[in-house]
């Protein structure tokens, strides 16, 4: 798959990380804080002006590509990336672990180069999401120094062990595929490929792996490699699932894994089901 989902040095992770100390806890909003922040912004993707609504530059890809250049000069600052976090946990929760139902993906541990890409694509137009748009803006997120914090942030988050899986009917022919069309750009375990901001498919959901993969062959996903564009058209419903199935089962290393009932220690007092969204990360299968 050509540089699939192209779109990611990754700090090293252990799931046992220290809590926050109480400086640190300190720079984290209260409560009330998430909840307002969520109101207010549930009302943006309405009141707010979208990329393809707003003045774009002429070449929004190279825009965004200046402003990766910009935050891969940077040092990032991890312990900043924690409260910048806030921001995206809102949706992401905590864990940054995303929804098995494919809304959100797995961010937690993805490469820290991807999540740089993907937040520049977002912030000048060249991938389009409404609804993320105005959580990656500058005057919300910050700018290029907060997105090297955050993305060194998440990316030693550790990963959950129970991401989505498809229905595993026809793995042979997933695999086969994989080796085929995916391995060389993203690797034999799905790795990815830091240097070339190729991202990581290991432990991914496989509901958000379909979506996304839709949207590439059709070409609403515009800052995605014109060749995977081309290559996976060809493939059929039943390809499509099997080969995500597959993709959705590679591991990531036992060391980026999260042990069962984690959570994360940096929001101690983040209340999962005030507005009713998603109750709880992902739990292991009965």
């Amino acid at each position: 798959m050509p540089a699939a989902f192209h779109n990611a040095a990754r700090p090293s992770c252990s799931p046992a990380r220290p809590r926050m100390d109480a400086a640190a806890a300190d720079r984290v909003p209260s409560q009330v804080g998430y909840w307002l922040l969520l109101l207010a912004f549930m009302a943006l993707p309405v009141l707010a002006q979208t990329p393809a609504a707003a003045e774009t530059p002429d070449d929004p890809a190279a825009v965004a590509q200046a402003e990766y250049d910009a935050v891969m000069a940077l040092t990032p600052d991890p312990e900043n990336g924690r409260r910048v976090y806030l921001t995206c946990a809102v949706c992401h929760l905590p864990e940054a672990w995303g929804s098995t139902d494919g809304t959100y993906p797995q961010v937690a541990g993805q490469l820290r180069t991807v999540i740089i890409k993907q937040l520049a694509d977002f912030r000048a137009g060249n991938r389009a999401n409404p609804l993320m748009y105005p959580f990656s803006v500058p005057s919300i997120l910050g700018g290029p120094q907060e997105l090297a914090d955050v993305a060194a942030y998440v990316a030693q988050l550790p990963m959950t062990p129970h991401n989505g899986l498809g229905p595993g009917t026809d793995l042979a022919l997933g695999e086969s595929l994989y080796q085929e069309h995916c391995v060389d750009c993203h690797g034999p375990e799905g790795e990815g490929d830091m240097r070339e901001h190729i991202p990581a498919l290991a432990g991914q959901h496989y509901a958000y792996l379909m979506r996304q993969f839709e949207q590439i062959a059709s070409g609403e996903r515009r800052n995605a490699d014109s060749k995977m564009t081309e290559q996976i058209q060809g493939f059929t419903a039943a390809e499509q699932s099997a080969v995500l199935d597959y993709t959705s089962r590679l591991r990531p290393p036992a060391e980026k894994l999260a042990p069962d009932g984690w959570t994360n220690p940096d929001f101690p007092s983040f209340v999962r089901d005030a507005a009713g969204i998603r109750a709880k990360p992902p739990a292991p299968p009965k």
